[in-house]
């Protein structure tokens, strides 16, 4: 009998979620998700190494890697790209910086052009964490900095 709103019969080609407690999960998952903090951290050079360490074998590891993640992982996982026009003044590319900073921003990559005509061109690529955010949010802390001429979203994800 399942739970009002929840189906049993699911399109294959549309991925479910749910948060569970980690105290009713299977040991396996447990275990996989310190592999991969263990990775990610760099405590742990190899997925063998990491494996070995947090005894379980390396093909469970391989198995439930990319369907296991923690609350947080999941929740951080928003990636928000930018396309600015920054006047060719001192500071200005700073100061968005600071601003991403500010917006608990991880900034990825970062392309900036030559100045043409006293402006140059910058696509920024950051991960959110922290607060919540959306990228219309942060296009509109950014356009906010002195020296932003336009600021436009490119995508979200």
């Amino acid at each position: 009998m399942s739970e009002p709103g929840i189906t049993s019969d699911t399109d294959a080609s549309e991925t479910r979620y749910a948060v569970v407690s980690c105290d009713v999960l299977p040991e396996v998952f447990i275990k996989v998700m310190e592999v991969k903090r263990l990775l990610a951290c760099g405590d742990e050079k190899s997925s063998a190494s990491a494996c070995k360490r947090a005894d379980i074998s390396r093909s469970a590891f391989y198995k439930y890697r990319d369907s296991v993640f923690t609350y947080e992982e999941k929740l951080k996982g928003r990636t928000v790209s930018l396309y600015a026009i920054l006047r060719d003044t001192p500071g200005v590319l700073s100061s968005v910086l600071a601003c991403l900073h500010r917006c608990s921003a991880n900034v990825l990559t970062l392309n900036q052009s030559v100045p043409i005509d006293g402006a140059a061109a910058v696509t920024v690529t950051v991960k959110l964490s922290g607060r919540p955010m959306d990228g219309a949010s942060l296009r509109k802390e950014v356009c906010g900095v002195e020296g932003v001429v336009e600021v436009r979203l490119i995508s979200e994800e």
